[in-house]
């Protein structure tokens, strides 16, 4: 009986325990129900046009896709191409996209859009459990921006454009002299962290009349860290785009970093040229040292949101990305590295 009493006494710590440390992401959204994600092929539709089926092929992308048509459209128009339907010819008839598009084709293939669409659908579900009154995307779409911009999200339609992710060796990428920070993270795995990280700024918009690092910084936070919620066997380094040497560094330095950002009224700083400085891409962040990553306040900011959150337990997700108070993120978070 004594023996009896002993593990029955164990076996409660140790539920208490594994209470204590429950992993408030590890969540079952078997019974969440949203339609399976299925991807429209916009890239295969658009390059389908011809001089002779312009006139009905386009008819048919602007019923089908909406505000996404009218949106990439005009984003060629912009770039210099022949008005109306000219422009659309000159697109898929020019000898560098047409070549990048059919690159493109080799590079992503269907069983990578199928990976990719359940990999996206277990972040619908796990979207709509976090934000159970935010709307979802009615469609998905991948897309060939001729090298424009990687996601997009006009009204109810999601793109992904495939041929930001060809890898950072692909030729298209040398030609165009891009850095090599900014192809290192133009690969297949970034295509999923980078439409959750796209909606999540879509729904949660910055449009705070601070304007000051703080704000920024805890805005970013806040993004990061429901990356943390949305996805949750992603990587810290594939979340944020950084090396795995990068994300030790700002590891290894917090408090240092965190000391940078802390002292001389940093955190106040509403220059515009110094709030770029610690949040735009770039091989380093040239301020501290050229070892310190990028975009390094945004990193601090999300520690900050993760110390918030772990000392506020009751703040769920969909409050803590509604909470505009960065101070009071700030305060509450009692974030001492």
């Amino acid at each position: 009986m004594r023996y009896f009493n002993k593990l029955f006494i164990t076996v409660v710590l140790a539920a208490l325990l594994c209470n204590c440390s429950h992993d408030k992401f590890d969540i079952d959204v078997s019974s969440v129900n949203v339609p399976e994600v299925k991807f429209m092929r916009f890239d295969k539709d658009f390059f389908a046009i011809t001089p002779q089926n312009i006139n009905v092929k386009t008819k048919e992308l602007e019923k089908k896709y909406g505000a996404f048509y009218y949106m990439f459209v005009n984003g060629i128009k912009r770039r210099g191409m022949p008005e109306d339907t000219n422009s659309i010819l000159a697109f898929i008839s020019n000898k560098d996209m047409h070549e990048a598009y059919t690159e493109t084709e080799k590079t992503i293939s269907d069983a990578d859009i199928s990976k990719l669409e359940t990999d996206l659908t277990n972040s619908v579900k796990r979207y709509k459990y976090f934000f159970p009154g935010k709307k979802l995307p009615k469609q998905f779409a991948t897309c060939f921006s001729g090298f424009d911009f990687n996601f997009a999200y006009p009204d109810s339609v999601m793109a992904v454009s495939l041929d930001m992710y060809l890898g950072r060796n692909d030729p298209f990428y040398k030609m165009l002299q891009w850095p090599n920070y900014q192809v290192r993270v133009l690969s297949k795995e970034y295509m999923l962290a980078d439409m959750i990280r796209g909606w999540l700024i879509s729904d949660f918009d910055n449009s705070d009349p601070e304007n000051d690092l703080i704000h920024t910084m805890i805005f970013y936070g806040k993004i990061f860290y429901a990356c943390d919620a949305i996805l949750p066997e992603v990587n810290d380094s594939i979340k944020i785009s950084y090396t795995v040497p990068q994300l030790k560094y700002c590891k290894d330095y917090e408090k240092n970093l965190w000391g940078f950002f802390a002292e001389n009224n940093r955190l106040y700083e509403n220059n515009i040229k110094t709030v770029i400085e610690f949040t735009n891409d770039g091989p380093y962040t040239s301020a501290i040292s050229k070892e310190c990553p990028p975009r390094i306040a945004m990193w601090v900011g999300w520690q900050i949101v993760k110390s918030y959150m772990k000392n506020n337990e009751k703040v769920s997700l969909e409050q803590l990305m509604n909470e505009k108070d960065a101070l009071k993120i700030l305060n509450k978070s009692k974030y001492r590295p």
